[in-house]
């Protein structure tokens, strides 16, 4: 099965990273964001089935996309990705819906097993 995937983090390095530890086990079209803004205009218009999302980013973070995506009724799959991994923080947005929170940098083993547990093969 593919998969349609929206990385949004603003380090090319990072999304580069999960796209390598995705694209090595799932069959996907993949999309990339540079901020939350942007992962927001592409949630509007395309059809997304996962999103792997940076909390920390420019002109809208991580914690509004998620704000959006629950106002605006987007369905997706939510993976978190960051290195705040305060209790504080990992609450709030698993209070906000997310699959999982996975400290960066991003293990393979850690994401692929996270997806699994939810169908995503």
């Amino acid at each position: 099965m593919s998969y349609s995937v929206l990385v949004c983090d603003d380090s090319a390095v990072a999304r580069k990273q999960v796209i390598k530890n995705l694209q090595s086990k799932l069959e996907l079209t993949l999309h990339q964001a540079q901020n939350g803004q942007q992962a927001i205009d592409l949630l509007k218009t395309q059809q997304i089935d996962l999103l792997c999302l940076d909390l920390t980013m420019p002109i809208l973070d991580g914690i509004a996309v998620l704000e959006a995506i629950k106002a605006n009724r987007i369905e997706c799959f939510v993976v978190v990705i960051s290195a705040d991994v305060q209790a504080k923080m990992k609450e709030r947005v698993a209070n906000l819906g997310v699959l999982g929170f996975l400290e960066k940098p991003v293990k393979a083993e850690q994401l692929l097993e996270l997806l699994h547990q939810f169908g995503i093969r």
